[in-house]
Protein backbone atom coordinates (compact mmCIF):
# COMPACT_ATOMS: atom_id res chain seq x y z
CA UNK A 1 0.00 0.00 0.00
CA UNK A 2 1.26 3.05 -0.84
CA UNK A 3 1.31 5.86 1.62
CA UNK A 4 0.25 9.62 0.68
CA UNK A 5 2.48 12.28 0.53
CA UNK A 6 1.58 15.59 2.43
CA UNK A 7 1.12 16.99 -0.88
CA UNK A 8 -1.58 14.61 -2.34
CA UNK A 9 -3.26 15.13 1.11
CA UNK A 10 -3.11 18.76 0.32
CA UNK A 11 -4.93 17.74 -3.16
CA UNK A 12 -7.58 15.63 -1.80
CA UNK A 13 -10.99 16.91 -2.56
CA UNK A 14 -13.83 16.82 -0.05
CA UNK A 15 -16.59 14.28 -1.25
CA UNK A 16 -19.84 15.90 -1.86
CA UNK A 17 -21.21 15.31 1.61
CA UNK A 18 -18.07 17.12 3.13
CA UNK A 19 -18.35 20.14 0.86
CA UNK A 20 -22.07 20.70 1.53
CA UNK A 21 -21.45 20.10 5.22
CA UNK A 22 -18.98 22.41 5.33
CA UNK A 23 -21.50 24.81 3.77
CA UNK A 24 -23.47 24.58 6.50
CA UNK A 25 -21.19 24.86 9.14
CA UNK A 26 -19.73 28.34 7.20
CA UNK A 27 -23.83 29.03 7.83
CA UNK A 28 -24.27 28.38 11.13
CA UNK A 29 -21.53 31.19 11.38
CA UNK A 30 -23.94 33.78 10.70
CA UNK A 31 -26.20 32.87 13.35
CA UNK A 32 -27.41 34.97 16.45
CA UNK A 33 -28.99 32.05 18.69
CA UNK A 34 -27.15 32.08 21.98
CA UNK A 35 -27.87 28.15 22.62
CA UNK A 36 -27.27 26.63 19.52
CA UNK A 37 -25.56 28.00 16.69
CA UNK A 38 -27.03 25.87 13.50
CA UNK A 39 -26.43 26.12 9.94
CA UNK A 40 -28.51 24.53 6.64
CA UNK A 41 -27.85 24.35 3.02
CA UNK A 42 -30.53 22.91 0.74
CA UNK A 43 -28.86 21.56 -2.71
CA UNK A 44 -30.50 20.28 -5.65
CA UNK A 45 -28.92 18.66 -8.76
CA UNK A 46 -25.33 19.27 -6.85
CA UNK A 47 -25.78 23.10 -6.68
CA UNK A 48 -26.36 25.36 -3.57
CA UNK A 49 -30.26 26.58 -3.82
CA UNK A 50 -30.79 28.37 -0.29
CA UNK A 51 -29.26 28.96 2.89
CA UNK A 52 -30.20 29.33 6.11
CA UNK A 53 -28.74 29.51 9.77
CA UNK A 54 -30.98 30.07 13.24
CA UNK A 55 -32.03 33.10 14.97
CA UNK A 56 -34.43 35.60 15.82
CA UNK A 57 -37.14 36.19 13.22
CA UNK A 58 -35.96 38.87 10.29
CA UNK A 59 -36.61 42.60 11.47
CA UNK A 60 -36.52 41.40 15.60
CA UNK A 61 -33.68 42.63 17.87
CA UNK A 62 -30.65 39.36 17.67
CA UNK A 63 -30.33 37.49 20.97
CA UNK A 64 -26.27 37.92 20.35
CA UNK A 65 -26.66 41.64 20.07
CA UNK A 66 -29.10 42.14 22.97
CA UNK A 67 -27.06 39.74 25.26
CA UNK A 68 -30.25 37.51 26.37
CA UNK A 69 -33.36 35.74 24.13
CA UNK A 70 -35.68 36.79 27.02
CA UNK A 71 -34.74 39.93 29.67
CA UNK A 72 -33.91 37.78 32.58
CA UNK A 73 -33.00 34.58 30.41
CA UNK A 74 -29.61 34.27 28.85
CA UNK A 75 -30.27 31.67 26.72
CA UNK A 76 -33.61 30.32 24.97
CA UNK A 77 -32.98 26.70 26.41
CA UNK A 78 -32.54 27.88 30.05
CA UNK A 79 -35.97 28.04 30.13
CA UNK A 80 -38.98 24.46 30.44
CA UNK A 81 -41.64 27.44 29.30
CA UNK A 82 -40.89 29.98 26.99
CA UNK A 83 -40.44 28.62 23.71
CA UNK A 84 -37.22 29.10 21.64
CA UNK A 85 -37.28 33.19 19.94
CA UNK A 86 -35.19 31.17 17.06
CA UNK A 87 -36.36 30.52 13.46
CA UNK A 88 -34.56 27.24 12.93
CA UNK A 89 -31.79 27.18 9.93
CA UNK A 90 -33.80 24.42 7.98
CA UNK A 91 -37.08 27.08 8.17
CA UNK A 92 -34.94 29.70 7.13
CA UNK A 93 -33.62 27.80 4.61
CA UNK A 94 -36.83 26.61 3.15
CA UNK A 95 -38.84 30.49 3.56
CA UNK A 96 -35.19 31.81 1.86
CA UNK A 97 -36.16 29.54 -1.27
CA UNK A 98 -40.10 30.33 -1.26
CA UNK A 99 -39.20 33.91 -0.77
CA UNK A 100 -37.17 33.80 -4.06
CA UNK A 101 -39.32 31.24 -5.74
CA UNK A 102 -37.11 28.27 -5.73
CA UNK A 103 -38.52 24.88 -5.84
CA UNK A 104 -36.96 22.79 -2.99
CA UNK A 105 -39.02 19.54 -4.76
CA UNK A 106 -36.76 16.93 -5.06
CA UNK A 107 -33.49 18.25 -2.91
CA UNK A 108 -31.86 17.98 -0.31
CA UNK A 109 -30.40 19.41 2.93
CA UNK A 110 -27.48 19.27 4.93
CA UNK A 111 -27.80 20.60 8.62
CA UNK A 112 -24.96 21.41 11.27
CA UNK A 113 -27.93 19.77 13.81
CA UNK A 114 -30.17 17.39 13.21
CA UNK A 115 -33.56 18.55 12.59
CA UNK A 116 -36.06 18.48 15.20
CA UNK A 117 -39.39 17.06 14.81
CA UNK A 118 -40.85 20.03 13.53
CA UNK A 119 -38.54 21.13 10.55
CA UNK A 120 -38.59 17.50 9.64
CA UNK A 121 -42.02 17.62 8.98
CA UNK A 122 -41.75 21.11 7.04
CA UNK A 123 -38.60 19.20 5.12
CA UNK A 124 -41.07 16.62 4.23
CA UNK A 125 -43.50 18.98 3.27
CA UNK A 126 -41.32 21.14 1.29
CA UNK A 127 -40.42 18.03 -1.02
CA UNK A 128 -36.71 17.36 0.55
CA UNK A 129 -36.39 13.99 0.08
CA UNK A 130 -32.73 13.79 1.64
CA UNK A 131 -31.49 15.07 5.14
CA UNK A 132 -27.72 14.74 5.88
CA UNK A 133 -26.61 16.61 9.15
CA UNK A 134 -23.77 16.14 11.27
CA UNK A 135 -24.71 16.47 15.05
CA UNK A 136 -27.64 14.07 16.26
CA UNK A 137 -30.23 15.90 18.38
CA UNK A 138 -33.86 13.19 18.53
CA UNK A 139 -33.88 10.41 20.83
CA UNK A 140 -36.18 8.35 22.27
CA UNK A 141 -40.05 8.86 21.11
CA UNK A 142 -38.80 11.92 19.37
CA UNK A 143 -36.79 9.11 16.88
CA UNK A 144 -39.57 7.15 16.95
CA UNK A 145 -41.54 9.40 15.00
CA UNK A 146 -38.49 10.47 12.72
CA UNK A 147 -37.98 6.51 12.34
CA UNK A 148 -41.80 6.38 10.89
CA UNK A 149 -41.04 9.48 8.33
CA UNK A 150 -37.92 7.31 7.26
CA UNK A 151 -40.18 4.22 6.96
CA UNK A 152 -43.11 5.65 5.25
CA UNK A 153 -40.12 6.37 2.42
CA UNK A 154 -40.85 10.34 2.99
CA UNK A 155 -37.52 10.89 3.54
CA UNK A 156 -33.84 9.61 3.99
CA UNK A 157 -31.87 10.40 6.76
CA UNK A 158 -28.06 10.14 7.00
CA UNK A 159 -25.55 11.60 9.63
CA UNK A 160 -22.04 12.76 7.87
CA UNK A 161 -18.65 13.58 9.33
CA UNK A 162 -15.63 15.52 8.36
CA UNK A 163 -12.83 13.64 7.62
CA UNK A 164 -9.93 15.16 9.97
CA UNK A 165 -7.72 15.82 6.56
CA UNK A 166 -10.94 17.82 4.62
CA UNK A 167 -11.57 20.25 8.18
CA UNK A 168 -7.63 20.80 8.03
CA UNK A 169 -7.66 21.75 4.75
CA UNK A 170 -10.33 23.84 5.28
CA UNK A 171 -9.14 25.38 8.06
CA UNK A 172 -5.94 26.26 5.99
CA UNK A 173 -7.54 27.36 3.54
CA UNK A 174 -10.03 29.47 5.72
CA UNK A 175 -6.80 30.96 7.80
CA UNK A 176 -4.56 31.99 4.77
CA UNK A 177 -5.04 33.95 1.57
CA UNK A 178 -5.00 31.09 -1.35
CA UNK A 179 -3.25 32.66 -4.59
CA UNK A 180 -2.39 30.06 -7.60
CA UNK A 181 1.40 30.67 -6.73
CA UNK A 182 0.86 29.68 -3.20
CA UNK A 183 -1.49 26.69 -4.52
CA UNK A 184 1.35 25.32 -7.59
CA UNK A 185 4.28 25.92 -4.96
CA UNK A 186 3.68 23.62 -2.43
Amino acid sequence: MQDISSSDKYHQRPTWDEYFLMLAKLAATRSTCLAFPVGAVIVKNKQVVATGYNGSPSGSAHCITQGYCYPGLNSCDASKILPSRAVHAEANAIAQASKYGISTDGSSIYVTLEPCLSCLKLIISAGIKEVFYETSFNSGEKALVRDSFVNEGLVTIKQVQLSENIAKKAASFLLSSISVSDFVNT
